[in-house]
């Protein structure tokens, strides 16, 4: 599914989504491994063809904190930011519970299997136009959204180039900027 159709998860859809591959259904195996990728794109904002390249040692204890450094596979680009520590001990509880060693892949996986699944899951829920992508998406969203709608917070994190690719994925239209003007005046 391409990115421009791909709609943000609600948090409900997000939830019903992770649990729903947990659980399995009747036409298809749980599978926490890709629920897991997707847990990690949704918290992390990284694209899943990076998720999927993730190793344990990729994580590295930088003073107190946990660091990322990563080369994005889609536009070449070096990026490098914390890992809060509950995601960083999730990623280690799963590599655990997995066998996964530390050099090891830990989603041995391709995107297309990842992809493949979440439709399957994504019409037994009855939801539309959701994708791999729509977890990134969701990621913008809530950080747009609890971040006092600080639209350059969101651009940085995603490594956007334009603020008009970050509003398309939040979708802010040109309608709602509008209003927004509109309900700011302040005439005397």
């Amino acid at each position: 599914m391409a990115n421009k159709t791909t709609v943000a998860l609600t948090r409900e859809q997000y939830d019903e989504i992770i649990s729903t591959m947990r659980a399995g259904g009747s036409y298809f195996r749980k599978n926490d491994r890709i629920a897991t990728a997707l847990v990690l794109e949704a918290n992390l904002g990284l694209r899943i063809e990076d998720i999927l390249k993730l190793r344990l040692n990729d994580i590295i204890l930088d003073g107190d904190r946990y660091r990322l450094n990563i080369t994005e596979q889609k536009t070449h680009k070096k990026r490098t930011f914390t890992v809060p520590l509950p995601i960083y001990q999730y990623i280690k509880i799963y590599a655990i519970e997995n066998n996964i060693k530390e050099t090891e892949s830990l989603f041995p996986i391709c995107e297309r299997t990842v992809q493949k699944y979440l439709q399957k899951v994504s019409d037994y829920l009855g939801y539309d136009n959701i994708g791999t992508h729509s977890f990134r998406k969701f990621y913008a969203t809530d950080i747009y959204n609890h971040n006092n709608h600080d639209i350059m917070l969101v651009q940085q994190l995603l490594q956007h180039s334009s603020v008009a690719t970050t509003q398309r994925y939040i979708r802010i239209s040109s309608q709602m900027q509008e209003e927004a003007i509109l309900n700011h005046m302040i005439l005397r």
